[in-house]
């Protein structure tokens, strides 16, 4: 299979840490995403590793026992060891502070703690069996001080740091879920909520297993994801995942299922907002994306994998040692492997190989995937890194070989004109408020993010329509339908069309020879009126005539732009048209004589200026009544032309009553 039929791939650069051994144990710590290598309880050594820090934190501590959980909390200050089920050891890893380890333990009694996680840097959660301890940590006093706990019976906990929110799962069988919100040196009790199991349970054991849960936050929204490996509804075969919706305030909410057609071993991730799920049996993957549109029951939405299964990408681990030494060839990685461990959002571990990836989408083998060009569009728009993806789409869509229909063509430039609008309006509203001086009173007023699929007029112009317009086999006909399909989607959603757009038109019809075509686009306005176009008009006069007065009905039409319209004129040579122009609309008193005698004078044609120059002395006399120039208007270089080319008595004598 090549590599355009993979759409998810290993990252290039994992972390490669020591492999778990029976001498060797490892860690993974989910906030701050670091990999712990411990040897030996730490007496000969701990290596701490993370996917942006490309320099490891190694140090040692006493081996005082088997380690059950270390983490650091955030910024990496205080390190926390659990290595009995009653306590948690702290150490400082602050400069110029103690060294010395300090001990707390959990508040109940004959509790035993589960676990725990840092929520800020001096801030720390134990989970007990018997509840939750939310403490702060006085790294200075080397103590802890409580600040709020709670007593419920706890089976097992999972914690999503980009939320701080830790979910507990309680009740005998385990399904109704209790979550915490921690900010700040606060914790806040969640409403709680109950999983659906998949049929009424036969006994009274726990039922809802952690390995069938995952937390993530998705297009901003903090969903829990059940794997529920037998659907409620007798006829329907395989394995689906509910997601349920964990709002800050109100309800939980049962909003979409994922159906996942088999059943078997599966795990999840979450990558650019795609549910990804994992098939261990087949070794392949699906995404799902709960933005395109399910079926809706009135309730829930039901989605069914946007893409046909694919394995993910081959990968290689490239041979360890330095570059000399390792003559031997990148040794092939065992995909979905059982010693994989999967976590969230996006990470994949393998412990025995001594791997830490990110899970990637590609975007571009995607393209090829999704026929439905609609639905490309809508997913494509949600991705994070789509804008290069976009426009090779829009560029393929107008190929020979690959080539759309119109309709097909119209959908796909509405769909990104709907997110251009939507930003420029967002750009709008921000700027009229920072106007408005609302910045001071509204601390959360943010300029809004110009992500990639914001694909604008000059994106489209530079890396589609101008290269599609040079093609010479493609038909004219259709070369206009896009570009006119392209603009009617701009005007529908009320964006200004720029010039660049509206000269590619007249340009293709001129080539072409389609002047009638071009009139009528002209005459009802299906072209916006501009002061460029109405000088790429002027330049078209000796192709085709009419195109000087359309030119200077569009001017006129611009009605700020009576001083220009002379400037364009005289620009090309058009004295006579320039002065006629003055004169319809009655400013020819106040013009400067010199400006048109000049004009003229470039023409080389002698009548025209003869023409011109008995014009303003005509205006001299009726002004002044002396045909002759005064010297403010510095003509004395013409008045010697004139007499020069026609003698002096072709000047004009003042009228004697």
């Amino acid at each position: 299979m090549g590599e355009e039929n993979y759409y998810l791939e290993l990252c290039e650069r994992p972390v490669h840490f020591e492999k778990a051994n029976p001498v060797n144990c490892v860690f993974f710590d989910e906030a701050n995403k670091q990999v712990f290598a411990v040897r030996s309880g730490g007496a000969t050594g701990v290596v701490v590793k993370g996917p942006d820090d490309r320099n490891p934190i190694s140090f040692r501590m006493e081996d005082k026992g088997e380690v059950k959980c270390i983490k650091f909390s955030l910024e990496n200050k205080i390190l926390a060891v659990q290595r009995t089920s009653k306590t948690v050891d702290f150490s400082n890893f602050i400069p110029d502070s103690s060294q010395l380890e300090y001990t707390q333990e959990c508040k109940t009694k004959n509790a035993n703690i589960l676990g725990f996680c840092w929520t800020s840097s001096t801030e720390i959660v134990f989970i007990t069996d018997q509840g939750i301890e939310f403490y702060q940590v006085l790294p200075e006093k080397r103590s802890l001080k409580l600040l709020k706990s709670q007593n419920i019976n706890v089976n097992w906990y999972m914690y999503c740091p980009e939320s701080a929110v830790i979910l507990l799962s309680t009740t005998v069988l385990g399904n109704v879920l209790q979550p915490f919100y921690f900010r700040a040196g606060t914790m806040s009790k969640l409403p709680k909520f109950e999983i659906e199991l998949p049929a009424a349970p036969k006994s009274t054991k726990l039922n809802l297993s952690e390995r069938d849960i995952a937390m993530a936050t998705i297009y901003g929204q903090l969903y829990v994801l059940f794997l529920r490996h037998h659907s409620r509804t007798s006829n329907s075969t395989g394995a689906e995942v509910v997601l349920y919706h964990l709002p800050r305030e109100g309800a939980c909410k049962k909003l979409h299922i994922l159906k996942l057609n088999r059943t078997g071993k599966f795990a999840l991730n979450v990558v650019d907002n795609l549910v990804v799920v994992h098939h261990q049996d087949t070794e392949t993957s699906v995404i799902f994306d709960i933005k395109l549109r399910g079926e809706f029951d009135g309730t829930v939405t039901l989605h069914h994998p946007v893409l046909p299964a694919r394995s993910i990408q081959p990968y290689q681990i490239p041979a360890a040692g330095p570059a000399p030494v390792t003559s031997q060839s990148p040794v092939p990685c065992k995909l979905y492997s059982s010693s994989w461990i999967v976590f969230q959002p996006d990470i994949i571990i393998s412990a025995s190989q001594g791997y830490l990836w990110n899970l990637q989408v590609k975007l571009q083998p995607i393209v090829n995937l999704l026929p439905d060009k609609g639905r490309l569009m809508d997913f494509l728009l949600q991705r994070r890194d789509c804008k290069m993806v976009i426009l090779s789409v829009c560029a393929q869509m107008l190929t020979e070989s690959d080539r759309a229909t119109l309709p097909v063509i119209a959908t796909v430039f509405d769909k990104l004109n709907q997110e251009y609008k939507k930003y420029l309006d967002a750009e709008q509203s921000y700027t009229m408020a920072m106007e408005a001086g609302q910045s001071r009173s509204s601390p959360l007023l943010r300029r809004p993010v110009r992500t990639q699929a914001v694909v604008d007029q000059s994106d489209m112009y530079t890396h589609v329509l101008s290269a599609f317009t040079e093609k010479k086999e493609t038909p004219h006909k259709f070369v206009v339908a896009v570009l006119m399909e392209y603009i009617r989607s701009l005007n529908q959603f009320q964006i200004t069309v720029q010039h660049y757009l509206h000269e590619l038109v007249i340009k293709t019809l001129v080539q072409h020879n389609l002047f009638y075509t071009l009139h009528q686009f002209l005459q009802y306005h299906v072209l916006s009126d501009s002061k460029p176009l109405a000088c790429l008009l002027l330049s078209l006069e000796s192709f085709y005539p009419p195109a000087h007065q359309l030119s200077l009905d569009m001017l006129k039409r611009l009605s700020t732009a009576n001083d220009e319209i002379v400037e364009v004129l005289l620009s090309k040579h058009q004295v006579l048209a320039a002065l006629r122009f003055i004169r319809g609309i009655g400013g020819h008193d106040n013009i400067s004589a010199r400006k048109f005698l000049d004009a003229a004078k470039q023409t080389e044609d002698h009548m025209l200026f003869y023409t011109i120059f008995r014009f303003f002395e005509q205006r001299n006399q009726r002004l002044r009544g002396n045909p002759g120039f005064t010297p403010g208007e510095h003509c004395e270089e013409h008045v010697a032309f004139f007499k020069q080319v026609f003698g002096d008595q072709a000047l004009m004598r003042p009228a004697t009553f």
